[in-house]
């Protein structure tokens, strides 16, 4: 049974911390170079929430989200975003059996542990509006039923920058579902030579083996929100909100979902590093991910990505 995590005291489970640890290990084998995105994508999980990866095609982000379902043995199901995808092509559709003289539900691809959205910016509004249900609720409705979908579940939505031809940009609201936003990027080139001279990345995602399963994996979920955060961690938090709030340099402010939203990331961040409570550097490691696509600059000019946001956050407001 969980034990909550208090501050002062170590962290009751070392073999968890050990078992992430090895996770961690087998995905930085697949994907090279990218431990601090790999870290933020395993607490992105752990915190229930769901990952968007906006980076240009052919930079590994539907590797690592293959790569993430191997290595935590998860049912692993892939969506292609396209202009002429249908929701009932991603939650599924009811099919007359004459057999029977009724309905059946037939569960669409949404219905997996770990659901890749590939391009969901290529898809219209309709279709993309079909994944806010599951993501938000943990369920489907169709045809008056509800049908939950199988824990742990995790999205994971890939996206290409709104420049190139035929995207659809996510509105607001639906940008807000996405717990974490990161991007991957170039190699470095003594990595891109290994990549070059060494095996495919398709052919090594075959040699991981699940590094947890997933009841172990519903169990750290369960003890993120228990680790502790002090008054003081509560006021740099709501710190940090109130300044997005008053700044001129955002059109708005983080509502109080993304706040809840930062303060559940930098608990899961601390559970993965072992500390007995939530400090300021947890916070700190997570915050540009977590706000740079939930504040939008009124000059757009004025930042160049989401680390530039969170690092204007971050030095605008002291530590206490």
């Amino acid at each position: 049974m969980s034990t909550p995590l208090h501050h002062g005291t170590p962290t009751r489970d070392t073999e968890a911390i050990e078992l992430i640890e090895s996770a961690l290990a087998g995905l930085n084998r697949i994907i090279l170079g990218k431990d601090r995105q790999l870290r933020l994508s395993l607490a992105c999980l752990l915190a229930r929430g769901h990952l968007l990866i906006e980076d240009i095609p052919g930079v590994g982000k539907t590797t690592l989200a293959h790569a993430l379902a191997r290595t935590l043995g998860l049912v692993y199901q892939r969506i292609q975003f396209t202009s002429d995808l249908l929701p009932a092509d991603i939650i599924g559709v009811s099919v007359f059996e004459p057999e029977s003289g009724q309905f059946r539900f037939h569960r669409g691809p949404v219905f997996a542990q770990l659901v890749l959205a590939d391009e969901v910016n290529r898809a219209t509004p309709k279709a993309q509006s079909a994944l806010l249900e599951a993501m938000e609720e943990h369920q489907v409705t169709a045809d008056g039923n509800t049908y939950p979908m199988t824990e742990p579940f995790f999205v994971i939505a890939t996206q290409n920058p709104v420049y190139q031809v035929g995207t659809f940009p996510l509105p607001e609201s639906q940008l807000d579902r996405f717990l974490m936003r990161i991007e991957l990027g170039y190699p470095q080139d003594a990595l891109e030579r290994q990549l070059l001279l060494g095996q495919d990345r398709r052919d090594l995602l075959a040699t991981l083996v699940p590094a947890l399963a997933p009841q172990q994996l519903l169990r750290l979920q369960r003890d993120v929100p228990q680790v502790h955060a002090s008054e003081a961690l509560l006021d740099y938090v709501q710190a940090v909100a109130a300044h997005t709030r008053r700044t001129a340099e955002f059109q708005a402010g983080l509502s109080p979902r993304a706040v809840i939203a930062l303060l559940r990331a930098a608990q899961a961040w601390a559970l993965m590093h072992s500390h007995s409570g939530v400090l300021p550097e947890d916070v700190q490691a997570v915050l540009p991910a977590v706000v740079g696509h939930r504040l939008a600059p009124r000059d757009e000019s004025r930042f160049r990505g989401a680390g530039e946001i969170g690092q204007h956050v971050l030095d605008a407001v002291p530590v206490p």
